[in-house]
């Protein structure tokens, strides 16, 4: 059934599935055994009354476009191992993003278990997590994608989304919504106090955390020279907030001559060099917002002091 719109319209296309979904579902009067829910109502109630409620809706909302042409006509009961291997033999994608997908499965059986909608959930057989990605930036090659960005006729957002990137490894939704001024939506800027509010002080707290940063004194003065330049976004494009990189951010890399890497490179980056630079661990990871157990695991390897103790005694006569 086609939503008559192109792949350039997918917001569109996502809320046409959504009222087609919504047209097919009545509200249960008692809990449903396994055997009389679909899928599809599973995933509408769980988009309809939890998505909005969460900080990053639009990630269910993608996870769940991916997942109602395979699953929605399909009763709860089906949900097996070797029913959701064959969806990401058929997905054809990465094992983490079929890992995504089907998480947002578990997460829509156990909501409406929980609400009373579904008798019992089954349980969702997930890839394994993919190694984490350690692909980070040399000083020499975040200096040749900040000068592809700003070679670009229309790059001088993307420069500015990279630099912000490069100094704090804030995440790439958070960088896009920052403004000068405190709001609702998203983060601002302190040029003040020198201080990066990653989230709105009304945002839901999710696992991915968002604590201020105090700002490195570079880019904060990039800042308070971009600051007249703009309207209300950091990071604007003819005065209009940014939604997408992608396009720009794809000729940068092309330009540049790096083609393995993505926005979420910089964060990964970042923590690289805080930890080549003998950055306390306890700060660097409340600067990114990561966890001890990330920082130690992903990224402690690049400090010159890591296991110093273990080898400097092993090396003690």
């Amino acid at each position: 059934i086609s939503t008559g719109c192109g792949p350039e319209r997918r917001a569109q296309a996502e809320r046409a599935l959504g009222e087609y979904l919504l047209g097919r579902v009545t509200l249960p009067d008692g809990p449903r055994t396994p055997e009389h829910m679909k899928v599809g109502e599973v995933l509408t109630f769980y988009a309809q009354e939890h998505a909005p409620q969460t900080a990053a809706p639009e990630r269910i909302g993608y996870a769940i476009a991916a997942l109602a042409p395979f699953w929605a006509d399909l009763p709860v009961s089906a949900v097996k191992g070797a029913i959701c291997r064959r969806y990401a033999r058929q997905r054809n994608v990465s094992d983490g993003t079929v890992r995504r997908e089907l998480g947002t499965l578990r997460a829509a059986l156990a909501y409406c278990e929980s609400e009373g909608y579904l008798t019992s959930a089954p349980r969702v057989w997930l890839p394994k997590r993919p190694p984490s990605k350690e692909r980070w930036l040399t000083r020499d090659e975040a200096t040749r994608l900040l000068r592809a960005a700003r070679s670009l006729q229309r790059g001088r957002h993307l420069a500015r989304f990279i630099l912000i990137g490069l100094y704090t490894g804030t995440r790439k939704e958070a960088i896009l919504r920052l403004q000068w001024q405190p709001n609702s939506v998203g983060g601002h800027v302190d040029l003040e106090h020198g201080l990066l509010y990653r989230a709105s002080s009304f945002s839901r707290q999710t696992t991915k955390r968002q604590p201020p940063a105090r700002l490195p004194r570079p880019l904060l003065a990039h800042l308070r020279r971009w600051k007249p330049l703009s309207r209300q976004h950091v990071i604007e494009y003819q005065g209009e907030s940014v939604g997408t990189i992608r396009h720009a951010w794809e000729a940068a890399c092309a330009r540049a001559g790096l083609d393995d890497v993505t926005p979420h490179t910089l964060r990964h980056t970042c923590a690289t060099w805080l930890m080549q630079r003998r950055a306390e661990k306890w700060d660097s990871a409340g600067f990114l917002g990561m966890s001890m157990e990330t920082l130690e695991r992903t990224y402690g390897h690049h400090h010159p002091d890591h296991q110093g103790s273990a080898v400097n005694a092993m090396e003690t006569k």
